[in-house]
């Protein structure tokens, strides 16, 4: 392998896991530069819980104290019927051999990111390129972006989400599934949600269809809301009427409802994910985050996959003596837990204590 300093890596994507890949990689002392295809930086979406092993390898990078100013630590979740009745009080599932590790950090994906990209010095960042077209030359690649642009590179790391055109072009032309759900999001203050949202729990509202999330934001003083329903229409960014999620909320205890309709505006996004992908790299091209498993919300796992992805990833490049041995390596240790948390998202939630956190007793027995 070449030298960190001369050993040439792009990164297509500034998501999370683009991000975090630019992020991991520059901490470990490589070259990075990162092309993404919007003209600037930005993320919706619900709040999510950074696990243990999220929050270790954020603080490896040097960020724990900029991470910790914008999230704050959660140590149980609550289901809720849909009369908001507390039916259930969880910690946390352990994700990690460490038994004692049930707790998350709350965030909204929006400073997660933000958090991952001040980490990036602005130079490295190109906006504006989107990939046209990627040439794989036995043991480096040639990226052509629709700019005109080209470069060579030793290493190309496709963080380009769920429709990856390096996914694509590589590895697999398998289309993302729908699940007919759409997901209603939103950013609530704190004393609009009726004393429903706690100051540091996650609170779950599930029946047969639907599921209600109430995400408290601490720092914000705000709650994400995140409200899942089905629905047939397949557009990725659904233009819908709010009535349509309403209606499904209409048996709902009176407050539930009042939150829902109370928001003006709701980022309106169609459940599609993707279907394990057998192969994610080849001599010279990995897949990261979405791009390589791109998953359900049932779970809150799609971030945390993509940044501890890119810490495997910066260890398996720091420690093999090629960049295809790295991959591999890097393919090997990712894929099974991935794979897991891919299906296990395809499990919607019920009202069943089990079904909400299946993974438990598959980490819980690998810790013993």
């Amino acid at each position: 392998m070449k030298s960190k300093s001369t050993l040439r890596i792009a990164i297509l994507g500034a998501g999370i896991g683009g991000a975090s890949a630019a992020v991991a990689l520059r901490h470990a002392g490589f070259n990075v530069e990162v092309y993404e295809q919007a003209a600037a930086i930005k993320e919706v979406g619900a709040g999510i819980g950074l696990r243990p092993p999220s929050i270790h390898y954020i603080t490896k990078w040097g960020l724990q104290e900029e991470i910790e100013r914008v999230t704050h630590k959660s140590l149980q979740i609550e289901i809720l019927s849909d009369q908001a009745e507390v039916l259930l009080k969880e910690q946390w599932p352990a994700l990690t051999d460490d038994p004692n590790e049930k707790w998350a950090r709350l965030i909204h994906r929006a400073d997660c990111l933000d958090t991952l990209i001040n980490a990036i010095p602005s130079e490295y960042l190109h906006l504006n390129h989107k990939c046209k077209n990627i040439v794989r030359h036995g043991d480096y690649a040639e990226i052509e972006f629709e700019n005109g642009v080209k470069v060579e590179v030793d290493l190309v790391i496709g963080a380009d989400g769920i429709r990856s055109l390096t996914r694509n072009l590589f590895f697999s032309q398998a289309e993302p599934v729908f699940h007919s759900y759409h997901a209603y999001r939103a950013l609530v203050n704190v004393d609009e949600t009726y004393g429903l949202a706690t100051g540091d729990t996650l609170r779950i509202v599930a029946n047969d269809k639907v599921n209600l999330y109430l995400l408290p934001l601490k720092y914000r003083n705000q709650v994400s809301v995140d409200i899942t329903v089905p629905h047939h229409d397949r557009t990725g960014r659904p233009n819908v009427p709010k009535e349509d999620m309403l209606n499904e909320l209409k048996n709902f205890h009176p407050d539930f409802q009042k939150i829902a309709e109370n928001v003006n505006h709701w980022d309106v996004r169609a459940l599609y994910d993707i279907d394990p992908v057998q192969q994610w790299s080849n001599e010279c091209i990995t897949l990261l985050g979405d791009a390589a498993h791109s998953m359900l919300h049932n779970q809150g796992q799609g971030a945390n996959m993509a940044i501890q992805d890119a810490g495997i990833l910066a260890e398996c490049l720091l420690e093999a003596e090629t960049v295809a041995e790295a991959l591999q390596k890097y393919e090997t240790l990712r894929k099974p837990v991935c794979h897991l948390f891919q299906n296990l998202s395809r499990q919607f939630h019920n009202d069943k204590e089990d079904t909400f956190f299946p993974e438990k007793e598959f980490f819980e027995n690998s810790a013993e």
